[in-house]
C-alpha cells in the first residue's frame, strides 16, 4: 500500500519531520506559489503550514483526497476553517507550543518599561552616558493587572508573583477558586484599570473583546501606569492608546502586537513606533526556538492521530477540545457501542441519545457523542469517518443527537448508553461501561437485557424463545464447523420467555452456517457483530 502523503508547505524544523516517523511520504512545497500547492494537494493526506500558505475554498478544491490541515502554530487566520468542516477536513494547531514564550515576553516587555531598558540601550549605543536620564521604578510591591487569566495569563501571574507584586485580575469566564489557586485577585475591569500599575491583556481577539482597553479604561488609569499587548492586535484601542501616551494619561506601553502587520505608513500603528515611550517588538510572542518546535511536533503528532483515525484534541473545527484524562478511556468503549449499535439496528436510525451514568456527569464528556457517531458510521458508510465529518454525516441523514448526563448509576461507577428510535417505530439501546483497575471494556446490556461480558473482535446476538437444549444445538453446530466459542452469556427476564444469547468467538461466522443456526433455533434476532479497531 502507498505511504499517505503528507505535505510541507512552510519550512519546518527537523523535529517536526523526525515527530511525523517514516510511515508517510512526506513532500515539500512553496505554499506561497499558489499553482505549485493546488498541484501538490492533488494527493495529499494532510498539509503542514505556518502562516504564510492560505488554505482556503479554493485551494481545498485541489486536494480531493485531503484529511487534515495542521498550522504549527496558534493563530488561524489563513485557514478557512467553514471550508475545511464542509469539505470534512480536520484543522488543527498548536495552542500551547508558544505559552511560555509569550508570557515570558510580557515579563520583558514588564520589565523593560519599568526600567527604560530600550531606551537606555540605544542612548549610550549612540554614545551618550545620561544615568539621570533613565530612573525607572522597581516591580516591588506595585499592583499588576491581567486582563485574561488564561493559559498564558496565569503563567504571566506565576512569574511576576516572585518581584513580590500584587497580583489582580479581570476575566469572567475564571472562579474565585481558580484565581485564589494562582495567588490572584479577582475584581471588576474599572477596578483593575483604576488599581494597575502594570496592566497586561491575554484575551482571544472576538467582536466582544476588540478594543476592550479604549479611551475610557485609559483615562481611568494612573498617569504613572503602563500598559502591555502581547496577545493580539486591536484588544487595545490604538488610536485612544495613541492619545493617552502623548497627552501624559499613563506612562508608556509594550506593543507586540498591531492591529495590522507589518504597520502600514501613515497608520495610528505606525505612528505609535515613534513615541518614546513605547516598547516595540514585531510579533515576537511565538519566536523561540522552542516554541517553533513545539508547535510543529505538535502538529506532527497530531497528524499522525488524524491520519490513523484517532481522536485529536487539538482539531479546532471538531468540539469536546482537551480531554480529560478521565474521560478519555470511554472514547474506545464508546466507539465499539456504536459499531454494536449499528450492527443490531434492523432499519434506520432517526434519533440518538448519548447518556452518559455515573461519575463521568462531573466532566465534559462531549467528546463522547463524537465517539458514538464515528462508531456507528465505521461499518456502514463508504467514506472514512472522523471526528469531523461523523456529526455531518449525521445531519445529512436527519439523525437528531442528543448527549444526556446524570450522576445516576446503579451497578457500576459509569455507564454508556446509546439509545436510539428506529424508522420501523422500534428502539434499540445498548450500554456498556469500564471495570477494574485495567479498565476492561465491557457490555453490560442490550434493551432491556442486562449482561456483563468484555467487549472482543467478534461476537454474535440471539434473541429467542428460551427452551431447553438450544445452547446445545447451536453449540455444536458451532463445533462442526471449528468456530469456537470462548464467551457465553444468557440474559432472560422469565423462563419460557424470550432469551438473549451474546457469544464471544474467536472468528466470523459464515452467512450459510448463521441461516442453518437461525433456522435450527427459531431466532427472532440473530446478528453477527465484528468490531473494526480504529
Amino acid at each position: 500500500m502507498p505511504k499517505p502523503v503528507v505535505l510541507l508547505a512552510e519550512e519546518l524544523s527537523p523535529a517536526t519531520v523526525d515527530a511525523l516517523g517514516p510511515d508517510f511520504d512526506i513532500r515539500s512545497v512553496d505554499g506561497t506559489d499558489r499553482p505549485a500547492l493546488f498541484s501538490a494537494l492533488s494527493d495529499a493526506d494532510a498539509v503542514l503550514v505556518r502562516s504564510a500558505t492560505k488554505i482556503d475554498a479554493e485551494a481545498l478544491s485541489h486536494a480531493p483526497q485531503l484529511k487534515v490541515v495542521a498550522r504549527a502554530g496558534v493563530g488561524l487566520d489563513n485557514v478557512d476553517i467553514k471550508a475545511a468542516t464542509t469539505a470534512g477536513v480536520m484543522v488543527v494547531n498548536a495552542p500551547t507550543s508558544n505559552i511560555v514564550s509569550a508570557a515570558e515576553l510580557t515579563v520583558g516587555h514588564v520589565l523593560s518599561l519599568a526600567r527604560r531598558i530600550p531606551a537606555a540601550h540605544a542612548s549610550l549605543s549612540a554614545g551618550e552616558w545620561k544615568r539621570s536620564s533613565f530612573t525607572g521604578a522597581e516591580l516591588f510591591e506595585k499592583t499588576v493587572g491581567i486582563v485574561g487569566l488564561g493559559r498564558i495569563g496565569a503563567l504571566v501571574a506565576a512569574r511576576l508573583a516572585a518581584f513580590d507584586v500584587k497580583l489582580i485580575a479581570y476575566d469572567p469566564y475564571v472562579t474565585s477558586a481558580r484565581a485564589q489557586q494562582l495567588g490572584v485577585q479577582l475584581v471588576s475591569l474599572d477596578e483593575l484599570v483604576a488599581e494597575a500599575d502594570f496592566l497586561t491583556i491575554h484575551m482571544p481577539k472576538t467582536p466582544e473583546t476588540a478594543g476592550m482597553i479604549g479611551a475610557e479604561q485609559l483615562k481611568a488609569m494612573k498617569k504613572t501606569a503602563y500598559v502591555v499587548n502581547v496577545a493580539r492586535g486591536g484588544l487595545i484601542d490604538e488610536d485612544a492608546l495613541l492619545v493617552a501616551l502623548q497627552t501624559g494619561e499613563i506612562a508608556g506601553a509594550g506593543l507586540d502586537v498591531f492591529t495590522t502587520e507589518p504597520p502600514a505608513e501613515g497608520s495610528t500603528a505606525r505612528a505609535l513606533l515613534s513615541l518614546p515611550n513605547v516598547v516595540v517588538t514585531p510579533h515576537l510572542g511565538a519566536s523561540t526556538e522552542e516554541a517553533q518546535e513545539k508547535a510543529g511536533v505538535s502538529v506532527a503528532n497530531s497528524v499522525r492521530l488524524a491520519l490513523g483515525g484517532d481522536l485529536v484534541p487539538d482539531a479546532v473545527n471538531v468540539a469536546g477540545g482537551v480531554i480529560d484524562p478521565y474521560v478519555r478511556p470511554g472514547i474506545p468503549l464508546v466507539e465499539k457501542l456504536g459499531q454494536i449499535f449499528a450492527a443490531l439496528a434492523l432499519s434506520p436510525l432517526t434519533s440518538l441519545d448519548v447518556e452518559v451514568h455515573g461519575e463521568l456527569n462531573e466532566y465534559d464528556v462531549s467528546v463522547l457523542k463524537l465517539a458514538a457517531l464515528k462508531g456507528l458510521f465505521t461499518n456502514i458508510v463508504s467514506e472514512t469517518v472522523s471526528y469531523v465529518n461523523a456529526p455531518l454525516l449525521a445531519e445529512q441523514r436527519g439523525i437528531a443527537v442528543r448527549l444526556l448526563q446524570d450522576e445516576v448509576s446503579d451497578e457500576f461507577r459509569n455507564v454508556i448508553t446509546l439509545r436510539g428510535a428506529l424508522s420501523d417505530g422500534s428502539q434499540l439501546a445498548v450500554s456498556g461501561t469500564l471495570t477494574g483497575t485495567k479498565q476492561i471494556e465491557k457490555l453490560v446490556g442490550i434493551n432491556d437485557h442486562a449482561l456483563e461480558l468484555p467487549i472482543e473482535k467478534h461476537h454474535l446476538v440471539m434473541l429467542y424463545t428460551d427452551r431447553p437444549g438450544i445452547v446445545a444445538v447451536y453449540g455444536q453446530k458451532f463445533g462442526d464447523a471449528g468456530i469456537n466459542i470462548a464467551g457465553l452469556q444468557v440474559a432472560r427476564e422469565q423462563a419460557g420467555g424470550q432469551a438473549l444469547s451474546v457469544l464471544t468467538l474467536d472468528s466470523p461466522v459464515p452467512d450459510e452456517l448463521l441461516e442453518d443456526v437461525r433456522a435450527a433455533i427459531d431466532a427472532d434476532l440473530l446478528r453477527q457483530i465484528q468490531i473494526t479497531e480504529q
